[in-house]
């Protein structure tokens, strides 16, 4: 029986749980965090993973789709459900655009194909730990308000109709983004760098984009299939409303 998991403490140590079943892969990344000043916690099944996110409380976690005992998708599927936002990369040999649906509307914040380039995934985990850490700095532009919709970039929260609305991190950031620089289009490079700090890397972190989008439209958006707020931008990218409220 696992416990409803708290929220992880702010603490100065890095911690990355490597979820895989492969040993000599969790030891090749894990050699790789390490270099990067990260502490590791390593754990082989979807079940080990579960026991030890709650007993390790980890910054984040790398997990692997693939797993013997369950998917890494149940295992994703469980964390969220037991409350921890720690943010999570899925790690998969499938590139198939299904499967980085699955992963991100279930709750993952990133989607990773092997084989793994070292230096790109330690990025990415530093860019999703910075992410899930940052508090926003410019008050100034603490709220921002379009026609129903309000964000609170000081709280971190979003209101559509006096409702709360429940974003992932990754989620909130590409929102965040389009609203601060509502009216323009941005292209998927510079939301990529923005919220990863990378520039484009393939058809697979496209996709990432796309469906994060997807996940936004259908939370903010009254009909998320005729978007108001959202717009997409053939051959760029996307931009926001420029719609203020009265």
């Amino acid at each position: 029986m696992i416990d409803r998991l708290e929220p992880s403490s702010d603490g100065a140590v890095r911690r990355v749980m490597i979820v895989d079943p492969d040993s000599r892969l969790r030891a090749e990344i894990g050699a790789a965090c390490r270099q990067d000043g990260f502490d590791v916690v390593e754990a082989g099944t979807g079940q080990e993973a579960l026991t030890r996110a709650g007993e390790s409380r980890p910054t984040a976690i790398l997990l692997e789709v693939s797993l013997p005992d369950m998917t890494g998708f149940d295992v994703c599927r469980e964390l969220r459900r037991l409350g921890d936002e720690v943010p999570i990369i899925l790690i998969s040999a499938r590139a198939e655009e299904i499967d980085v649906v699955v992963g991100l509307e279930i709750g993952a914040d990133d989607y990773v194909t092997k084989p793994i380039r070292m230096r790109e995934l330690t990025a990415r985990i530093a860019a999703n730990l910075r992410r899930a850490r940052q508090d926003v700095q410019e008050t100034q532009r603490a709220r921002l308000e379009f026609k129903d919709l309000v964000i609170d970039l000081n709280e971190r929260r979003v209101v559509r109709q006096g409702d709360e609305i429940a974003l992932t991190h990754t989620e909130f950031e590409l929102l965040s983004l389009l609203a601060a620089h509502a009216g323009k289009a941005l292209s998927r490079e510079r939301i990529l760098q923005h919220i990863w700090g990378q520039g484009h890397q393939g058809d697979i972190e496209t996709r990432v984009i796309d469906v994060h989008v997807r996940n936004l439209r259908r939370k903010i958006e009254p009909e998320p299939s005729r978007p108001f707020y959202v717009l997409a931008v053939p051959g760029i990218g996307y931009r926001f409303t420029n719609a203020r409220s009265d």
